[in-house]
């Protein structure tokens, strides 16, 4: 295939680049930086004249950009280029669903959203209740600007689930989580739960912890500061680049995943996506509509289990 990928060079493009082309796909590494860049593309000039050039040819469009503007879908639609996003706003999912692309866009591209779509899938298709996922996510990573603005923008934040608002970082929850300690987490504002309520037809709550108990300490205390979203950020946090995410029903059948580095997790993610796109029909697709775990590659460094409800403790 022929992929372009905005964001390139970022933190999770990179990992996505080295991916694709061990696959053989031809792959084009987009961004402002024409010294890390094959095509030089602004998403901030008017008219997107020079993302639209640069579709010519292109099968496969992925953002890894953190610009969240549906217009990249539409115009990818028509050069008749499918188009894969891995971001995690609930906001923008919803505009690219009300926009009723003329090409296939897939969504739900990462860790959460994304492995936490096809683990909530699989225990659905065994046990079809309510299901609660949790997010453990290094603090100690180098995330990507897009991913650290995200998290601090949700402090203080409420979202609507269930016909309630729900302040972010609020209303903790207890989970065992596979070779840690029991942690409490909090609900966040990750686009899964809202997709995967309407998809499964049965409530889908999410919760959000770092591996830091006290960065996870100073979230939860934030969110009830006026304007914290606002407040500087950016200094190091302490903790590891080790994830985990689960899906647990309500009788306790739970399939989880984990790992090191979001970042690369993502990038695996987006790589199977991106296989997976160019088969699927126009409109809009999460991944689980599209994959299965069963799809996704063995010895990645992403190590997925199960625990019977009979076993949990």
């Amino acid at each position: 295939m022929s992929v372009l990928v905005l964001g390139g060079y970022g933190a999770v493009g990179r990992h996505l680049i080295t991916e694709l082309r061990r696959s053989g796909d031809i792959v084009l590494v987009a961004g402002r930086d024409p010294a890390r860049a094959d095509v030089r593309i602004d998403l901030g000039e008017s008219g997107l004249r020079s993302y639209r050039e640069a579709l010519d040819g292109i099968d496969v469009v992925v953002n890894a950009s953190g610009s969240e503007d549906p217009r990249l879908a539409q115009q990818a639609a028509a050069h008749g280029s499918a188009f894969v996003d891995v971001t995690a706003s609930t906001e923008y999912v919803a505009l690219l669903e009300q926009s009723a692309p003329a090409g296939p866009v897939i969504l739900s591209v990462g860790l959460a959203p994304g492995l936490t779509n096809l683990l909530a899938a699989a225990v659905h298709a065994q046990s079809p209740e309510p299901i609660d996922i949790a997010v453990l996510l290094g603090a100690g990573e180098r995330h990507g600007a897009a991913a650290t603005e995200w998290s601090y923008r949700l402090l203080g934040r409420k979202f609507r689930a269930e016909d309630e608002c729900v302040r972010n970082y609020t209303r903790p929850q207890a989970f065992e989580l596979p070779g840690r300690r029991r942690r409490r987490l909090f609900r966040a504002d990750f686009s899964d739960q809202h997709v995967l309520t309407r998809d499964l037809a049965v409530r889908v709550r999410t919760y959000f912890a770092l591996d830091s108990r006290i960065a996870t300490l100073g979230l939860s205390l934030a969110t009830w500061i006026p304007g914290a979203a606002g407040m500087p950020h950016g200094f190091p946090l302490p903790g590891s680049d080790e994830w985990t995410v689960l899906a647990r029903t309500e009788s306790g059948l739970t399939r989880w995943a984990r790992g090191r580095s979001q970042s690369r997790a993502t990038a695996l993610l987006a790589a199977a996506a991106t296989r997976a796109a160019t088969s699927v029909g126009p409109g809009v697709h999460h991944l689980h509509n599209v994959l299965t775990l069963a799809d996704l590659p063995t010895g990645a460094g992403v190590e997925i289990g199960t625990v019977e409800p009979t076993m949990r403790q």
